[in-house]
């Protein structure tokens, strides 16, 4: 195993500079996720770090050995693809001990590293299958089982699950967790799915335009998100926002009304973003007066869309609830639930401000 030390990494196409200065610690055994849009860089810096791009400037380093001129062969690292790249003439069983034979290892030691890794990811009796016979999850397991005969200092992968179906992602999601689970590898994930990111990650790393916007565990980024862009991302529905003024009964909205006492000292009159999630709305005999415009029934949970003024308000709830769109209601957030971030800057207020 192997932890991960990103300083000052950026890397231009050109003129175009698309990472800006990252820099990021990863601990021996964690699982960090990297998730942002499209777009954000992830992908190259996940690349950069598997030596299939050339960094512009900053030091990559494993177990504090700078590794930015070592070829990716030398780095001590196995990645597995989001297109899983088998060889589509060889057998299960030689796809995943190929690297092995390259680094001209004895058969013996091929077949027993090739067979450890069959059973781990529940393969042993597809070994002598091809990849056209396979599905899209076994292909998935034998592109990992390839990174496992290497036992790497750092698992990387990028976007593993997108080309599955929902069904499937969700069982692949789990056998992965539960991999990383036993073999206690450093492990670098990339993904643009914040429900992957959520139920995986030890630490998440959310990115945008080529820059950290925040690092933490799960529930830290879903409690305390840093500004209106994570408090959107992370989170599904999403947060919701609502421009609002500080008064000193609480936040106001345009229509006079109070969206409840604000969690950090404003100035009296100052704007502000006021969030809150889906899950922490309630109806109320007062509160703010809105009107159902959508209601969604998925089983377990209900959501609605409220509105209010020119403001649509997602809400989800376990209660049944017996109201038809047009129904006039009032809502209020839940106490300690209510998030205020800067108008200008969105980055999350703290403190008296």
């Amino acid at each position: 195993m192997g932890s991960v030390a990103l300083r000052n990494i950026r890397k231009s196409y050109g003129p175009v500079e698309v990472l800006h200065g990252i820099d990021l610690d990863i601990q021996d055994g964690e699982f960090t996720v990297l998730v942002g849009p499209s777009g954000c860089g992830k992908s190259t810096l996940l690349r950069s770090i598997a030596g299939l791009e050339t960094i512009t400037g900053g030091d990559i380093c494993i177990d504090e050995t700078v590794i930015n001129s070592l070829a990716p062969k030398e780095r001590n690292i196995a990645m597995v693809f989001q297109n899983y790249a088998l060889y589509p003439h060889m057998s299960v069983a030689k796809n995943m001990g190929f690297s092995l034979r390259l680094a001209k290892e004895s058969p013996s030691e091929i077949n027993r590293k090739v067979n450890a890794a069959a059973e781990i990811l529940d393969l042993t009796n597809l070994l002598d299958r091809y990849p056209r016979q396979l599905s899209g999850g076994q292909r998935q397991r034998v592109a990992m089982g390839r990174a496992i005969v290497r036992d790497p200092k750092v698992f990387l992968f990028d976007e593993p699950l997108s080309n599955l179906d929902a069904k499937l992602r969700v069982q692949m999601r789990s056998e992965i967790k539960e991999l990383h689970q036993r073999l206690k590898t450093t492990t670098v994930y990339v993904t643009h799915d914040q429900i992957e990111a959520m139920t995986m990650a030890d630490r998440i790393v959310v990115m945008r335009g080529g820059q950290v916007e925040q690092i933490g565990t799960p529930l830290e980024l879903y409690d305390r998100p840093a500004s209106v862009f994570v408090a959107g991302f992370i989170g599904s529905p999403s947060m919701n926002f609502i421009a609002a003024t500080a008064r000193d009964d609480g936040l106001l909205l345009d229509t006079d009304e109070s969206l409840g006492k604000t969690p950090v000292a404003l100035a009296n009159g100052r704007g502000v973003i006021a969030g809150f999630r889906p899950e922490d709305i309630r109806l109320s005999d007062t509160g703010v007066s809105a009107k159902v415009a959508l209601i969604e029934p998925t089983g377990a949970e209900t959501q609605l869309v409220l509105r209010t003024g020119e403001n649509s308000i997602v809400m989800t709830t376990r209660d049944r609830i017996s109201l038809s769109p047009g129904d006039p209601v009032h809502f209020s957030i839940s106490e300690g639930k209510l998030h205020c971030f800067d108008a200008e800057s969105e980055r999350a207020l703290s403190g008296a401000v």
